[in-house]
């Protein structure tokens, strides 16, 4: 901790399966809202106002509105659409905000990283803030997924983070708070302890906000380049001053440095919270996911259990101050990520109330702990995993494993598990099958092809769970195996010249693909590099490397000479793009950045011939779990492809992006999936009440108000993601004025 203030570390250790409880497993807490006064539960979530991310601090995507109910959300409309104008085709770009809605009014971005509000009864947009046109760097583009408002007395500030950037807009006038950090903004690069001006530091979600705290969430690197720590970071949201700093590597004398290498915490990375976090506001307790540490895939450098990554963080809102962790993945291999922020929730547990916060992963699992203390509120085993046989590298032997309630996506690709679509696929599958490392969880990353399934997009994703006041856990997720194939670094050209497909691989091709013909990465659309010249010239190239655009970060920390040798690798000498090298075998690995001799080629969804997933249905999922119980008590497959359903094959489901609303109407209301619908379930039984298609995917969480005594129902649809094409809309639904 560096600032102002100072704390001492590591209040309550519980990492793995250090924190158990019984061998029973009932497991509660899921994510509901609900706090203890005077002996009586009484449900949080949101009210006639939309004022927190996700509905409150808690992150329990609840609303107590019921206008909209079971019996008439059929009857819903289009009460307006707002359309920002800014959306981009190449790649395609996105929208995955959460908006806000305070006293009539309505924020939210747009896919350009633009801020705005409505008059939230009519779409009336009162005022625009562009961080371009306020000549901030970097901020022509990239993923939102929502704001924080922050009130004091007749003043309201939104925060954001666009970019590099905590911007601090004043809320009813749209303009920069000059007053805040440096005329209205600062920059997450600085305040690291270390170096990160070259490296890159952006976010995506929002602040989470404590009395007169903003407690940022970064996304950092993730590749074999160097990259930025993700340390925890508290401002002052009048001034913009460093209050507190949590370091998620630490550093010698503080607890956890014995996990890591003794110079680790000089140079690796991530150990990030990038998903948002939540806030017990009655206790000044926050909730921080981390994600893994770099590089991703292989962890030679930084042999250990790695703490803090991969662990939820319970802090002291005011300090910075330790609390209890609880580590979900040691050493991690596989970019398992903690998707989304956890939720706070009470819990009947033998007749008492306990309050408990729960985390979904990207494996498909919930954990759910006591609060105050980071107990396990259900039994967690640690059991044996594979070990790695990639020179340098050492995979922890065992991994945490919750035994209730069951994962609510499947854990295992095996030979009865291959797509019975057609035999076709089944044959193309099938042979593909029979050359990778046989599945199991946690088989490390490997030449041959490991399996990872649920896939790197989860399981749970970013859209999180949302919780009902009875304690039922709703979460939606992917079904769909991906494949982690593990190569040599190249050994360097001779002499002193840097060799541009060493550096590609290293780089580049983990979201180009090493045959550089684009893919997904991060659930973002990834262009192609094979005609790249065609598009830029070497100076725009160059500038392009130095500045980052959209989703691709900076490459600033490369020497002139590596920029351009990738820039002669790229184009060439000519306008054409050079043909892409051979990967070769070296007998000794160098790493020209460093220390990662092993690189993954790439993120690659595992697809039949026609492109489907290669494992049978359901490829997307909507689960309802007790979790007084730890019980199911539905499960349904999310979202359709039409040329199937037209061909009499039942629902399948489809990867989906963005999370479920739930309201007292009994509803549960969610998009999300491929076939850009936006659909309203009974959320007792999970049956379909009412569905529409959208202008565009509405890759984003919904959120419901109340306007001059109507509710609406808004959710924004940027598209881009999955093939579909990019969009631009706000679309709020409503019942008719008449009802």
């Amino acid at each position: 901790m560096e600032g102002p203030q100072s704390f001492e570390r590591g209040a309550v250790r519980c990492r793995g399966g250090a924190c158990l409880l019984g061998k029973r497993l009932r497991r509660v807490c899921g994510l509901f809202l609900v706090v203890q006064a005077a002996g009586q539960a009484v449900v949080g979530g949101a009210g006639r106002d939309w004022d927190e991310y996700l509905g409150d601090p808690g992150r329990s995507h609840y609303s107590e509105l019921r206008q909209i109910h079971r019996h008439n959300v059929h009857r819903l409309k289009v009460a307006w659409v707002y359309r920002s104008g800014d959306a981009r085709t190449n790649p395609p770009s996105q929208i995955q905000c959460n908006p806000l809605v305070v006293e009539g009014v309505l924020y939210g971005t747009s896919p350009g990283l633009k801020l705005f509000a409505l008059d939230a009864a009519s779409g009336r947009e009162l005022w625009r803030f562009d961080p371009v046109a306020a000549g901030l760097p970097g901020t022509d583009g990239g993923i939102n997924r929502g704001v924080a408002l922050w009130k004091d007395g007749t003043r309201a500030r939104l925060f954001y983070i666009a970019g590099p950037w905590l911007l601090c807009v004043d809320a009813r006038t749209g303009r920069l708070v000059p007053e805040f950090g440096r005329e209205g903004r600062v920059d997450l690069r600085d305040d690291l302890g270390r170096d990160a001006r070259n490296l890159y530091v952006a976010g995506t979600s929002p602040p989470a906000l404590y009395e007169d705290l903003v407690i940022v969430p970064v996304r950092v690197g993730e590749g074999p380049e160097p990259a930025a720590p993700g340390h925890v970071r508290a401002y002052d949201a009048r001034t913009g001053r460093l209050v507190w700093r949590f370091h998620t590597i630490p550093q010698p004398g503080e607890p956890g440095h014995e996990t890591w290498p003794p110079d680790a915490w000089r140079h690796v990375g991530g150990a990030n919270c990038w998903a948002g976090m939540a806030v017990d506001s009655r206790r000044g307790i926050v909730f921080v996911p981390t994600g893994s540490a770099t590089y991703d895939f292989w962890g030679g450098d930084r042999i250990g259990e790695n703490l803090y990554a991969n662990c939820l963080l319970a802090l002291d809102a005011r300090t910075g101050r330790l609390l209890w962790h609880f580590q979900f993945v040691h050493h991690d291999l596989w970019d398992r990520d903690l998707p989304a922020p956890p939720t706070l929730c009470t819990v009947r547990r033998n007749g008492r109330l306990i309050e408990a916060v729960a985390q979904v992963t990207k494996s498909g699992h919930v954990f759910v702990f006591d609060r105050l203390t980071g107990r396990s509120l259900f039994p967690v085993e640690e059991r044996p995993v594979p070990a790695s046989d990639l020179p340098g590298e050492s995979a922890w032997p065992t991994q945490p494993f919750p035994l209730r309630p069951a994962p609510f996506a499947r854990q295992l690709f095996t030979y009865s598990e291959i797509t019975d679509r057609s035999p076709a696929a089944h044959r193309t599958v099938l042979d593909r099958f029979a050359r990778l490392r046989p599945h199991v969880p946690f088989q490390p990353p490997s030449r041959e092809g490991t399996i990872i399934l649920p896939g790197f997009d989860g399981g749970a994703e970013w859209g999180g769970a949302a919780v009902d006041p009875g304690g039922v856990l709703y979460v939606n997720a992917n079904e769909m195996p991906w494949v982690l194939t593990m190569v040599e670094v190249p050994a360097p050209g001779s002499g002193a010249v840097p060799d541009g497909p060493s550096l590609y691989l290293q780089i580049c091709a983990a979201c180009h693909g090493t045959d550089r013909k684009g893919r997904t990465a991060h659930g973002q659309e990834v262009p192609p590099l094979l005609e790249i010249g065609r598009k830029l010239d070497r100076h725009g190239f160059l500038q392009l490397l130095e500045t980052g655009r959209g989703g691709m970060p900076s490459f600033a920390f490369l020497t002139p000479e590596q920029k351009a040798a990738l820039a002669d690798h790229l184009l060439g000498t000519g306008e054409a793009a050079s043909p892409p090298a051979p990967i070769r075998r070296s007998a000794t690995p160098v790493h020209a950045l460093g220390r990662v001799p092993f690189v993954s080629t790439g993120y690659h969804r595992w697809l039949d011939p026609d492109g489907y997933p290669a494992i049978k249905p359901p490829w997307g999922t909507l689960t309802a779990i007790d979790l007084n119980t730890g019980e199911f008590r539905w499960q349904i497959p999310l979202g359709e492809y039409p040329e199937l359903i037209a061909r009499g094959v039942p629902p399948t489901g489809t990867e989906n992006y963005g999370g479920p609303l739930v309201t007292a109407g009994d509803l549960l209301f969610i998009a999300a999936t491929r076939d850009q619908k936006f659909r309203a379930f009974d959320r007792r039984n999970g049956r379909l009440l009412w569905e529409t298609r959208l202008p565009a995917g509405g890759y984003a969480t919904p959120a419901t108000y109340q306007v001059n005594g109507r509710q609406f129902v808004v959710i924004a649809c940027g598209g881009g993601k999955m093939g579909t094409p990019a969009g631009d809309a706000y679309v709020a639904f409503a019942l008719p004025e008449a009802d």
